[in-house]
């Protein structure tokens, strides 16, 4: 597909000018980064294997009805997507103390917590990406009572959905991120997941030996995060057949 103008640049993927109105191209970049950006690096071939991964969540989600803004894998590295006005926030769902979480609330990390915990953070990494409460979101406008409560919707059962694939291969999803985006059809709208999902965007540890199968794993130096992805990617069936398309990419243009 031939580069087009250029939309977006975040801290792991790029976003282009789709080939139809209301699509866009979505890049993955190997860029890695934590804190805020205040860590960084190039891992090679983390971008093709976060591709591949939320093509495979986000194809999984669309089978059982949770409208998401993928629509297909273009290559190795880009995928077609539904344009959509994200909403300013993060939704993260908590399964298991950890992170943040662990840190704010003094709960010991690997808590199990009574249920699923659903936190919103304010998209602004000038601000660290507060924590933001359900008023707040309302008072400034950032979303409706009506999104709101479609947006729980939508986490819960891409809650349900990954915990259920993760378990299958023996993976523990400890939390996760994700964005929702409104999709415009002349004067009506949707809310659907966008953005991706990823082990950029959750936290995976290992059933039997707790192994972090995540981006912990560069926040923390504990190894190979190329190595923590494709165990991911190995365990749901989806690594590349060749080693050659994760090889460091030439960006265009």
């Amino acid at each position: 597909m031939a580069r087009r103008n250029k939309i977006y640049e975040g801290k792991a993927k790029i976003l282009y000018e789709g080939p139809e109105p209301g699509t866009m191209v979505q890049y993955f970049k190997d860029d890695a980064t934590a804190f805020n950006a205040e860590k960084r690096d190039v891992i090679e071939g983390k971008g093709v294997l976060n591709n591949l991964l939320s093509e495979f969540f986000m194809t999984g989600l669309g089978q059982i009805g949770v409208p998401t803004h993928f629509i297909k894998r273009i290559n190795m590295r880009e995928q077609l997507i539904r344009a959509v006005e994200i909403i300013p926030l993060e939704v993260v769902v908590r399964n298991v103390a950890a992170g943040s979480m662990s840190k704010r609330l003094g709960i010991e990390e690997g808590t199990q917590l009574p249920r699923p915990i659903i936190e919103f953070y304010f998209k602004d990494d000038a601000l660290g990406d507060p924590l933001v409460t359900e008023d707040q979101i309302l008072a400034f406008n950032w979303a409706s009572h009506q999104d709101l409560d479609d947006m729980v919707g939508l986490a819960v059962r891409v809650n349900d959905f990954m915990s259920g694939v993760m378990m299958a291969v023996g993976i523990k999803l400890v939390d996760f991120k994700i964005e929702i985006g409104r999709q415009f059809d002349g004067e009506m709208q949707r809310l659907i997941v966008a953005d991706e999902i990823s082990p950029d965007s959750c936290r995976l540890w290992d059933m039997k030996t707790g192994q972090k199968l995540d981006k912990d794993v560069f926040r923390r130096d504990l190894g190979s995060l190329t190595d923590a992805y494709s165990e991911v990617a190995r365990r749901l069936g989806v690594m590349p057949k060749s080693p050659t398309p994760i090889s460091k990419p030439k960006l265009m243009n």
